[in-house]
């Protein structure tokens, strides 16, 4: 690990200072990626802000009858609010079933979608990698590429997006609250991840100087029909090879409002709103949830060890919407 200078801000504004007059600074909370990457050299910052004491530790509600979550509030104590268990279940579940226990007890709401890729290659620096190094390569795609993306990718990258509550939050619409140098702004959470394209090394549309302050909820929780299948090697402690974030609202058997979000398959929370658009209207059975599967997965590709992805994206997103209909038992 390099040496680095530390600061921290008892504000707001000294935090967006210290960033803007860092060469190389990173704001750190949680740290439970940023000193990971430090110790493996991919993460060289010249100068550390901490920002565990800016006021953005607390979940309230919002004039849109939402909630706000702070940006410190660690995901922990999100997944276990009373107000997230009872009116969005899917973020909690989603939570839950991302890291370990020690872990969600550190990682803040802020951090969690800011954590980087784990592609191989990204933490091993022996090795080409355009998102840790532009334009040095991707030796991802004819390597060893079995965890890695079968949409949206590009001739420089093809990483996946590690986190499970980023894969909620977008099926849920919430929306990412920034403060920068120039003043306040929103971000969809739909936006705020990009794909990777010629800039594989941006992960997000957040600016270099900005930080995350909150991220507001909608009204709508999908509280009664939701589920979050996450498919992984072992049972616990491991990054999706594919996950689903299923939520419907149904009058009946028939779909009157349906959100699809994918995680592990792209380099961002992967959701098609014109997909879940042809659901409305049509009746919960397993011809019409294949016909959205097969759809979402339009213009999949595999780069070899990671084929078996796209079938098993297809069933995933079916069984997924059958358990969120409550047609599959989710045990």
């Amino acid at each position: 690990m390099n040496s680095f200078t530390y600061a921290r801000a008892q504000d707001v504004q000294t935090a967006l200072q210290e960033k803007t007059t860092a060469l190389d600074g990173r704001f750190i909370a949680g740290g439970t990626n940023l000193t990971d990457l430090m110790k493996v050299n991919v993460e060289q910052p010249s100068h550390v802000i901490d920002i565990r004491r800016l006021p953005f530790n607390q979940i309230t509600e919002t004039e849109v009858v939402g909630l706000r979550l702070g940006a410190l509030v660690t995901n922990a104590e999100t997944a276990y609010n009373k107000q997230i268990e009872q009116r969005y279940p899917l973020l909690a579940k989603a939570i839950l079933a991302g890291a370990s226990a020690q872990l969600r007890n550190r990682a803040t709401n802020g951090g969690n979608p800011l954590q980087r890729t784990r592609c191989y290659y990204f933490y091993d620096t022996a090795t080409a990698c355009n998102k840790r190094e532009p334009g040095s390569g991707c030796s991802a795609i004819k390597g060893y590429n079995r965890i890695h993306a079968i949409l949206g990718t590009s001739e420089s990258c093809i990483a996946v997006h590690p986190s499970d509550m980023a894969v909620a939050l977008t099926a849920l619409d919430a929306t990412v609250n920034v403060n920068g140098p120039n003043g306040e702004r929103s971000i969809p959470f739909l936006d705020f991840h990009r794909l990777p394209g010629d800039t594989p090394h941006l992960d997000t549309n957040l600016g270099p100087d900005e930080i995350i302050t909150s991220i507001d909820l909608p009204a709508q929780g999908f509280a009664e029909y939701n589920t979050y299948l996450k498919l992984r090697d072992r049972a616990s402690y491991a990054f999706a090879l594919v996950s689903v974030a299923a939520a419907l609202e149904l009058e009946g058997t028939i779909i009157k409002e349906v959100r699809i979000a994918l995680g592990g398959v792209a380099h961002k929370p992967w959701r098609q709103p014109e997909v879940e658009a042809n659901l409305v209207g049509k009746e919960v059975n397993a011809e019409n949830l294949q016909n959205a599967a097969e759809a979402l997965l339009t213009g999949a590709k595999g780069y070899g060890h990671n084929n078996f992805k796209i079938e098993l994206a297809k069933r995933a997103i079916v069984r997924a919407l059958l358990q969120a209909a409550k047609m599959e038992d989710s045990k």
